[in-house]
């Protein structure tokens, strides 16, 4: 028999893009709950649906009996033949149930049932369908914008954006369109939600992979980025090939990559960076536009101290500390900023205090002359000055000189981290410094 009920979900099954199988399953449950309402068990019940021709056929199968006791499961002879003529007692009869029979009400709930169960089916599939899709930029269309919250249609299906998850400085109207990516997907009290995010560090990465093929490709990584939403970014790029320049790629001709990408996230400005291995030089370029004049880098508690001119101290700080901050995000460390002239002011009370020392040392290493009872030098005293040092070249001391360094005691002091911080002095020169002042 033709059913209004198979029709009418089989076109909502059709709609939210549910499969047939699950339907067909969705319903025989709902009809035998309604079995099991009306005639308190459905054991003995069969139910077949058609869903492309529409159709339910219910079966209730009974044992034909001489009294009957359970009229269920049990019917008599009599009435058995009174449809099948040659049944007789012990044979199974099988009697043919009209859905129209359960009446409206019946009906009605197995429609509520049914539809709750499509809308769950559904939930289901966009769990399964939008979890595999998190990291994925989709476009959509304003539907409906709350105080805190607005909410997109993005193929049919309704995604919600956060204000937390939305560019400050933007405003949106019903009908935008709107691009922004896919954060999460969860269930919550008000039932499946699905998060989307134009916030979200990750959306500036998937944009650089749309813009710049060598990203897409693998050819440049991105190393690390930083985001102050709707107002500025640093994303840090590395070429895995040395042929490929990685900033140059990320920019484009005449800025157009970048323009892009900055255009998308509401004029957003963005710095890129070559990254690198060392803390100090990633730090130094982090901080860019500022020109850094040194960095001294604690690996341990993570905190750097940059050193600058004083003309660069507020491009290093940028708008309300914007600039350290995101430099401190991208590169994992805590920076602190200071003047070229407090540095150097402070490297030399530590000299002078350094100095003093030594001499209070080099008085006490004095014993009294036999013949006169004046002081004279240790026999075994060794001079401190890097100029006394054999093996250190007029270049190599005069680096050393600059970076505010006189005394052995100091670059002993400052170790390979230190040396490596000094403007002109790299991994090989430090070692042969260290090396020559401990071998001396």
């Amino acid at each position: 028999m033709k059913s209004e009920i198979v029709e009418a979900f089989s076109q909502i099954a059709k709609e939210k893009n549910i499969e047939k199988e699950l339907l067909g399953e969705i319903l025989e449950d709902t009809i035998l709950s309604i079995i099991k309402k009306k005639y308190g068990k459905a054991d003995n019940f069969d139910i077949f649906v058609s869903l492309d021709q529409g159709d339910i056929e219910i079966y209730q199968n009974k044992l034909i009996v001489e009294q009957v006791e359970d009229d269920v499961e049990q019917i008599d002879l009599a009435s058995a033949r009174a449809i099948e003529p040659d049944l007789d007692l012990g044979d199974d009869f099988m009697e043919i149930i009209d859905p129209r029979s359960f009446g409206r009400r019946l009906i009605v709930t197995a429609k509520q049932n049914l539809n709750q169960r499509i809308k769950d089916a559904e939930k289901e599939r966009l769990l399964v369908e939008y979890g595999k899709r998190i990291g994925e930029i989709v476009i959509g269309d304003v539907r409906q914008i709350n105080r805190n919250e607005i909410y997109l249609n993005i193929d049919k299906t309704e995604v919600v954006m956060p204000k937390s998850e939305q560019i400050h400085s933007e405003r949106y109207r019903r009908g935008d369109n709107v691009r922004a990516i896919i954060k999460t997907v969860e269930k919550s009290n008000r039932g499946l939600e699905i998060i989307v995010s134009r916030a979200n560090p990750q959306i500036l990465i998937r944009l650089f992979e749309l813009e710049v093929p060598e990203i897409y490709d693998g050819i440049i990584e991105v190393k690390d980025v930083a985001r102050e939403p709707g107002d500025r970014a640093k994303i840090a790029v590395v070429s895995n090939d040395k042929r490929i320049d990685a900033l140059g790629a990320c920019v484009g001709m005449k800025g157009i990559r970048i323009q892009s990408i900055s255009k998308e996230l509401n004029n957003e400005k963005i710095d890129v960076i070559n990254w690198h291995m060392d803390p100090g030089i990633y730090i130094s370029r982090s901080l860019s536009p500022a020109k850094v004049y040194k960095v001294i880098v604690d690996h341990n508690k993570k905190k750097a101290i940059a050193v600058l001119s004083d003309d660069q101290i507020s491009l290093a700080i940028g708008r309300g500390g914007q600039n350290r901050r995101l430099a401190s995000r991208l590169s994992g460390f805590e920076i602190e900023i200071i003047k070229e002239t407090e540095y150097k002011k402070i490297i030399e009370e530590q000299m002078g205090a350094e100095t003093r020392a030594l001499e209070a040392d080099e008085r006490s290493s004095r014993v009294p002359d036999a013949g006169t009872g004046d002081g004279a030098p240790a026999a075994d005293g060794v001079a401190s000055s890097l100029n006394d040092v054999a093996g250190l070249t007029p270049s190599l001391l005069k680096k050393l000189k600059d970076g505010g360094l006189a005394t052995v005691e100091q670059v002993r002091s400052l170790g390979m981290d230190g040396l490596l911080g000094l403007p002109g002095i790299g991994e090989k020169t430090a070692e042969k410094i260290l090396d020559t002042i401990n071998n001396r």
